[in-house]
């Protein structure tokens, strides 16, 4: 299947304008065409084709926007420090703040080729490939761990001590700005997330979006070339970033209500992947961390997620979006409200 498909209805690029941005700089030429990047629900990224290559441009979804989310510049920022750093990067190319070309900030960055794995696999899988990806993917969280945020301008424009509880709190009032009704648990839950707050025990950069579809690899899936969507990468607590990856990686054992939460289940759940305990041992061997507390992370993590459906949903019922795919966010929200609030009683 492709990774691109036509533009949406309604989320079309007013190419003229962005040409004439283009053209006080000449480093990308002249655009022949364009698509749009299937994946995401969050900003939006387009495959451009052009006289000089192919480039992804990437921009705020359309309409109200939550406060300090898509921020393109800062985005941006991040690429061009993390990318001499990390190759996984995109390198980033240019960036336009002038909101008279297409009416917010956008940037535009290389295109990786290769292949970004989600609900299927092209072509015939082996067993084999799961490990490989599985310890792929962990090693490459180590990995970022690994790197010193001090040597980076990272150092200035974030504040690590405090993190954790500062998240918990911003997340929640995000939450209760974006709802559009009672959810019972929430409550429970939230109160919950308050009061047992672990101790950080050293500050990283992380990534804080680090799934399987935001990762490329090679044809031989033994190797990644590509690392994306880096709008909420920050310093802060290490295993914050661990557990968003774990309330993504889904696997056979999982309830339907996380199999199908974004539609077809994630490749994760087929053999030959590594459990989520198997994906936690091999973080702690890698990384020297202490993984006692990982649960209330993968709690928090899929709160946060549940918050992400709730803003995605909110759009599409104040009919800022016609993306159809967002219908069924209501539900989600609530079925992993419920999942989260029940994990606090294990």
């Amino acid at each position: 299947m492709s990774e691109t498909m036509k533009v949406r209805e309604g989320e079309e690029l007013p190419v003229s304008k962005i040409q004439t941005f283009l053209n006080n700089d000449r480093t990308i030429g002249d655009i022949l065409s364009y698509t749009q990047f299937q994946a995401g629900a969050s900003n939006l990224t387009y495959a451009l084709t052009t006289t000089t290559g192919e480039y992804v441009l990437r921009r705020p979804p359309f309409g109200k926007l939550a406060k300090k989310a898509h921020d393109m510049s800062r985005e941006y920022q991040l690429l061009e420090m993390l990318h001499p750093l990390l190759n996984e990067v995109p390198k980033p190319i240019l960036l336009c703040e002038d909101l008279s070309v297409i009416g917010v900030p956008f940037f535009i960055m290389e295109r990786k080729k290769g292949i970004v794995l989600d609900t299927s696999f092209e072509g015939e899988y082996e067993e084999t490939y799961g490990a490989i990806i599985s310890e792929k993917v962990i090693d490459l969280l180590v990995k970022l761990h690994a790197i010193d945020y001090k040597q980076t301008n990272l150092a200035s424009m974030t504040k690590a001590e405090g993190f954790l509880e500062r998240q918990v709190l911003s997340w929640i009032a995000r939450y209760e700005q974006a709802k559009t009704e009672e959810i019972e648990e929430v409550i429970a839950l939230t109160k919950w997330l308050k009061n047992h707050i672990p101790e950080t025990l050293d500050s990283t950069i992380i990534h804080y979006d680090f799934k399987l579809n935001n990762i490329m690899f090679n044809e031989n899936y033994d190797e990644i070339v590509g690392l994306f969507d880096w709008e909420m990468t920050t310093v802060g607590d290490p295993l914050a970033d661990v557990g968003v990856m774990l309330s993504y990686w889904v696997t056979e054992e999982d309830s339907d209500t996380l199999k199908y939460m974004l539609g077809k289940p994630p490749v994760t759940i087929m053999p030959g992947f590594y459990t989520r305990e198997q994906m936690i041992a091999r973080y702690a061997a890698k990384s020297g961390r202490d993984m006692s507390a990982i649960s209330y992370y993968i709690v928090f993590a899929y709160f946060k997620l549940a918050v992400i459906g709730q803003q995605i949903y909110a759009r599409f019922v104040n009919g800022q979006t016609k993306d159809p795919r967002f219908e069924a966010f209501g539900q989600l929200v609530h079925s992993l409200m419920h999942y989260a609030n029940d994990l606090t009683k294990k």
